[in-house]
């Protein structure tokens, strides 16, 4: 190498230093507040991806799954699948008429959401089977894109899709890039999530796992077609999320983010495990912004999170005090 062709390399290093520099100090969660919850997050990626250090996991053991409703979107004043499933009911009731006196399709039809969410997720699963049954996954696929485009939350105004949280989407870029895989580990519908989660989050289909009707293979008029059973496979909630993480992924999560208590599970089985391991908890401190509720809540219920999360090392955000901003401006 002679001496300009030396001079030439320094140069390039030292210009490409200039510029890399801003990007690398930058801040990878500007709608973070400076506080214990960013800082915890910054310190855990940073001692898990840098090598050498005690802490150390492997490209491929970086793991993290998030809940969805309450976590990444709104769940308030009810599931965002529900208004969808509601949709969906009312369309088919005239072909139902025993749906009148059966429950949870009569406290549906009758506007009565206390009435629907006491039957719980296995109520709420009924109505996706009743409803769903039959439909091929494409056509299901179809009708899920079509209503997500245009249905709007009946209190702001927004599209569901627009009421995702900016601090949460920050979160999953910061942990893709420092070679973590971003997974949905939801008790909503798998087949819900699927057709926008990539579009929304960033987050593939097969990323996505939760609650799941059995399906069926058949061939209709010559063309292979996933066929939705009336019958439920997984409720992926509660002790469901450990056995879908397992069915669907195969390795323990490093990093885990819910929002109520049944996201305890996955955060027990993702941080009960040797090594570095996160567990984080979203409280929804914020009634101006968004809603406040935690223990008495028949949304996102969070109550024995509450109680354990400091004995277990578990993150507690504090929605009004830890995020600058709640949604994308």
């Amino acid at each position: 190498m002679n001496r300009f062709t030396r001079f030439t390399a320094v140069v390039a290093l030292l210009m490409a230093a200039q510029f890399a520099g801003p990007a690398l100090a930058s801040d990878p969660l500007p709608s973070w507040n400076d506080g214990a919850s960013k800082t915890a997050i910054v310190s855990f990626v940073e001692k898990v991806t840098t090598p050498g250090s005690a802490d150390f996991v492997p490209e491929a053991e970086r793991i993290a799954t998030f809940d969805n409703d309450g976590t990444l979107w709104t769940e308030q004043p009810m599931y965002f699948q529900l208004y969808y499933i509601t949709d969906q009911v009312k369309a088919q009731a005239k072909d139902h008429p025993e749906w009148q006196s059966t429950e949870p399709f009569a406290s549906l039809l009758k506007g009565d959401m206390a009435g629907v969410m006491a039957s719980g997720k296995h109520g709420l699963l009924n109505l996706v089977a009743a409803t769903h049954a039959g439909m091929t996954v494409s056509e299901f696929h179809q009708s899920v894109s079509s209503w997500i485009t245009t249905a709007r939350h009946p209190t702001t105004g927004k599209l569901f899709t627009e009421m995702v949280y900016q601090p949460m989407l920050e979160l999953l870029e910061y942990l893709r890039a420092n070679g973590f895989k971003t997974y949905i580990v939801s008790g909503g519908g798998i087949e819900f999530m699927r057709p926008w989660a990539e579009r929304v989050y960033g987050i593939p289909p097969e990323q996505v796992v939760g609650s799941s009707l059995k399906l069926k293979y058949e061939v209709r008029d010559g063309t292979p077609v996933l066929v939705k059973q009336a019958e439920i496979d997984l409720i992926d909630d509660n002790d469901g999320k450990p056995v879908g993480i397992q069915s669907h992924i195969g390795r323990r999560p490093i990093f885990a983010a819910g929002n109520s208590d049944g996201d305890f599970q996955m955060l027990e089985w993702t941080t009960s495990a040797a090594g570095a391991r996160f567990g984080m908890i979203v409280h929804h401190t914020d009634a101006q912004r968004e809603w406040a509720y935690d223990r008495d809540s028949h949304i996102g219920q969070l109550d024995r999170g509450l109680n354990e999360a400091d004995d277990r090392g578990w993150i507690v955000v504090d929605m009004k005090n830890d995020w600058n901003a709640v949604y994308a401006e």
